[in-house]
């Protein structure tokens, strides 16, 4: 029931970032000129990278997942020893969920300083209807990675704590890796609108 309950609230959340991207294209289609001229100051290198990691997050992920799937809770023998994914050795769920958050938050901090850089360049959220909806559909994806990260730090926790790995345990960390593969490809979607569809 908890994997159908979040499949379900997904549906709804995939209706919320239609209905941003349809403000998106609706501003953008009433001003293709101050679009061509403020996504000069778009950096898609960077952009590009950060993309990647995030994407690459993802990967790890569901490396964790099919751990957890398996019951193991956290890695046998040495840091170290990183082991086969689907195999019964090396690192477990808890491991590769460290390792999706660390580059989930890389991915944040890069957010943070395209923003600062875009601020600095006089693109802010109050300064055109360009840099509003930037902001508002980039700004609430961060939001929804940050709750990701936060759902993370929550399995992880639970990993220490539990005496013995259940399938309850096992669940949240499936669940928790559809919210974050969700995150991921509305992301693409979302980089592909904005940096190479200028």
């Amino acid at each position: 029931m908890t994997a159908v309950g979040t499949m379900v609230w997904l549906s709804s959340e995939i209706m919320f970032f239609a209905g941003l991207f349809a403000m998106y294209f609706t501003i953008r289609s009433v001003s293709p000129d101050m679009w061509a001229e403020r996504t000069e100051y778009l950096d898609v290198t960077f952009a590009t990278i950060n993309t990647m990691i995030l994407v690459i997050s993802s990967l790890w992920c569901q490396f964790g997942v099919w751990k957890a799937e398996r019951g193991i809770p956290h890695r046998t023998g040495s840091i170290f020893k990183i082991g086969n994914p689907l195999g019964a050795e090396g690192w477990g769920m808890r491991e590769w969920y460290v390792l999706t958050y660390l580059f989930g938050a890389t991915f944040i901090a890069g957010q943070v300083w395209e923003y600062a850089t875009l601020t600095s360049e006089g693109v802010t959220p109050t300064a055109d209807p360009y840099g509003s909806v930037f902001y508002i559909t980039t700004g609430f994806h961060g939001l929804h990675v940050t709750g990701g990260l936060i759902a993370f730090l929550l399995i992880i926790g639970r990993s220490f704590t539990a005496k013995r790995y259940t399938h309850a345990q096992a669940t949240g960390a499936v669940v928790t890796s559809y919210y974050w593969h969700f995150v991921d490809v509305v992301w693409i979607a979302l980089f592909a609108v904005i940096y190479l569809l200028q």
